[in-house]
């Protein structure tokens, strides 16, 4: 057998069947626990789902048809402009040189840092101001569509970066254009990546709550709290939690199927680095409006906005703006804290597991971020009563730690598939158990991805807004909650605290991403570039 023809995992492989330590049990037990708690609240609503189809008390409520099809027009309006931004921005801001092109692929990382609902609350108090009416499903899939579209972005520049060099340099070759080598070559190579993105940013959409209920768009996540506290009807609220969950665990199955075929695709025919192209002239400046609008934006208007409403910001103090800083800071820390211990157990047990079984545990244990926090909230609700009766603050942990366990265990999955095999052989070799690998090999490896994992899940948690505001006691807001109580009520002069924190918490997880760009930035060549002009 030659070098090449040995298997990439063949070394993790034979480390984990040749050092099999009976202390395994104890950490793959604990990963199925992990898993089984992660899943036991879905499963649950499955069946009392499938309990009120047998029993024929299943309904979708009164507008549950009207709330399905908008979801589904927000979702496909959504993708098609998110996906349009996304991909145009990710092929220019990686193949392209421009002036300011370094500093522009940064800035479509700020989108994030704007939640939805803070965007279209802020949107809509400017255009009273300017008599502009901001309402409807158009403003809603342009709102979502600028929020989310870095989700295409990411992927897509990713997969842009290493579009293979060979391809390219032949279509330069036939006289084909850099345009048409997009068209040709970059894009179709790009695909699988391009829908990942928009699978991720229908997950979004699907959850979002906020930005549809002040928009008045119907939408299934606004729909559920509508069925289960207004209407009192907890049959409707399931079935449209069931619809919502059929649809996202679509584009959970799709999102993943398109990333096996791109990693195919680019670790196939790739064939090295892709060439850069000079833009100058006219061609430069559209390419340097179409990446810095998004940005400006999502996060311009709202400092602009907060700027025009200084004015008000004293009137606007609330007394319990403190407390509920706190309160959510705290629930903030104790969910990053779970998150990040759950998704280093499981990503440690898919390392020393020679099983495929324990890698697909490992990924349906993470697969509650794809759940709409409205459905995740149904799905705990029944365990606030006998026999369990379990605290509030109890099930808000449960599901934040569920939600976002995904968040945390991605970065540690990937950050141990850069730690060789032969790092644990040599370890256990010489006599050191999985716990003493872990705290004196991995730990001291691992401590940026276990840093940005607990922040971005701490960032989730303080902006999460559908499951805490289902789940929460009466008297229990958090800055989410307020927020969207105020821009509900046109309290705006309140609301402008809330914002600007929200907003600052969010800038520092955007740019907890920049070294995944700077990584990707790193890896392209500077000698081959065309002018264009």
């Amino acid at each position: 057998m030659t070098q090449d023809a040995v298997p990439s995992n063949y070394g993790s492989n034979r480390l984990r069947k040749r050092h099999w330590q009976p202390d395994r049990l104890f950490l793959n037990s604990m990963a199925i626990l992990l898993a089984v708690l992660a899943l036991w609240p879905l499963i649950g609503l499955i069946r009392e789902a499938l309990q009120g189809f047998i029993n024929g008390s299943a309904s979708l409520g009164v507008d549950g048809p009207q709330q399905i099809q908008g979801t589904l027009t927000l979702l496909i309006g959504t993708s098609l402009l998110g996906g349009l931004l996304g991909t145009a921005n990710g092929w220019l801001l990686a193949n392209c040189r421009f002036p300011g092109r370094r500093a522009l692929r940064v800035a479509q990382l700020l989108p994030l840092a704007t939640p939805a609902y803070l965007l279209s609350a802020i949107l809509i108090d400017l255009g009273s101001r300017n008599a502009i009416r901001i309402h409807g499903m158009g403003w809603g899939i342009l709102i979502m569509a600028l929020t989310t579209y870095p989700y295409v972005f990411l992927l897509s520049t990713e997969s842009f970066s290493i579009c293979g060099r060979r391809q390219l340099e032949a279509c330069r070759s036939l006289g084909v254009g850099p345009w048409n080598s997009f068209r040709r070559i970059a894009l179709p190579m790009a695909l699988p990546a391009i829908g990942a993105g928009i699978a991720l940013m229908g997950m979004e959409v699907v959850n979002e709550l906020g930005a549809v209920a002040l928009l008045a768009i119907p939408s299934l996540s606004a729909g559920i709290v509508e069925t289960w506290q207004m209407e009192g009807n907890p049959a409707g609220a399931i079935g449209l939690a069931m619809i919502a969950l059929i649809i996202v665990m679509s584009l959970v199955g799709y999102e993943r199927r398109l990333r096996r075929r791109s990693r195919r695709w680019t670790e196939g025919v790739a064939g090295g680095d892709s060439p850069a192209w000079q833009l100058h002239g006219v061609r430069a400046l559209c390419a340097q409006c179409l990446a810095l609008i998004p940005p400006t934006i999502t996060l311009g208007v709202p400092l602009l906005w907060a700027i025009l409403n200084l004015d008000q910001l004293e009137q606007g103090i609330d007394p319990d703006l403190i407390p509920l800083t706190e309160r959510s800071l705290g629930l903030g820390l104790a969910a990053a804290s779970l998150a990040v211990v759950a998704g280093l157990i499981l990503a440690i047990a898919k390392r020393w597991s020679s099983t495929r079984w324990m890698g697909n545990l490992s990924f349906v244990a993470g697969i509650g971020y794809a759940i709409p926090g409205a459905v995740m909230a149904i799905a705990l609700m029944p365990f606030n009563g006998a026999p369990w009766n379990l605290a509030w603050i109890l099930l808000l942990l449960w599901g934040y730690s569920d939600r976002f366990l995904a968040v945390a265990k991605g970065g540690l999955d990937a950050a141990f598939e850069r730690l060789s095999p032969s790092l644990d052989e040599a370890a256990t070799g010489l006599g050191c158990q999985w716990q003493e690998v872990l705290r004196r090999v991995h730990l001291p490896l691992l401590k940026g991805p276990l840093a940005v994992g607990a922040l971005l899940v701490f960032v989730d948690t303080v902006k999460e807004l559908p499951l805490t505001f289902v789940l929460r006691p009466f008297d229990f807001d958090t800055l989410s909650v307020r927020l969207y109580q105020y821009a509900a009520d046109e309290r705006m002069a309140e609301s402008i605290l809330p914002a600007l924190i929200i907003i600052a918490l969010g800038l520092i997880a955007s740019l907890a991403l920049v070294p995944g760009l700077d990584q990707g930035e790193q890896k392209k060549p500077h000698s081959s570039k065309e002018p264009l002009t």
